[in-house]
């Protein structure tokens, strides 16, 4: 949905009003004034869409023991810390940004952590690298060429969103997606850094329980 700057006159008591309203919800004037009127003419802003599929995340994480979920009206940004079982119980932050104006990729999953310990950072960097394999074996094809990108460095690992070819999905489908995938990314995470499994197969048969189990993939 394109901005386009215009001169409105309005009264004071309004304005007053108005701005109570967006520091209320961490925003500003403009964007409070412009959802207030997509509300009233029944239309959806890219800022409400992107709410709609965090209250859906929430609604399906939110609740769980293992999770911390933070995201304010009009972000475009949803975080979700969770901790990690190993040693000293160090925590996972995982931050999905949503676009507000969506391509060929809706947004992006960075995966944040902090430590000073060079055998969690290899072990995660590991656990990355698989999850990568994995994910270029079996669901890269649903993809256009480019569609999902990854990157690496000290202390984040990112992959880019995106919907599989001639697939639409609804808010709440997307919600849903991008739940089942950091819920599955974080099990099997901490599945594999408390030693649950014994090799690769046991990872590899993992992720399949989590694509044969009717997840949207995203």
């Amino acid at each position: 949905m394109k901005k386009s700057m215009y001169s409105l006159m309005l009264n004071e008591d309004i304005i007053r009003e108005i701005d109570k309203l967006a520091a209320k919800n961490n925003t500003n004037r403009s964007n409070t004034i412009n959802q207030i009127l997509a509300e009233h003419l029944s239309l959806i802003t890219p800022e409400k869409h992107v709410q709609n599929i965090f209250e859906e995340i929430d609604r399906l994480i939110g609740n769980s023991n293992e999770y911390m979920l933070y995201f304010q009206p009009n972000d475009m940004t949803m975080s979700i810390k969770s901790s990690l079982k190993y040693h000293y119980r160090p925590t996972i932050r995982y931050e999905v940004e949503m676009y507000r104006t969506p391509g060929e990729t809706i947004g992006q999953l960075k995966i944040n952590f902090r430590t000073t310990s060079g055998e969690l950072l290899m072990e995660l960097t590991r656990f990355f690298k698989i999850w990568m394999q994995l994910e270029n074996i079996y669901i890269k094809h649903f993809f256009p060429a480019g569609d999902i990108e990854y990157g690496m460095e000290n202390g984040r690992f990112t992959r880019s969103f995106a919907i599989p070819r001639d697939a639409a999905y609804t808010e709440e489908q997307t919600g849903a997606a991008i739940s089942n995938y950091i819920s599955a990314f974080d099990d099997m995470l901490k599945t594999y850094l408390a030693g649950g499994f014994s090799g690769t197969r046991d990872i590899e048969n993992r992720y399949l329980q989590y694509l044969n189990g009717g997840a949207l993939i995203i």
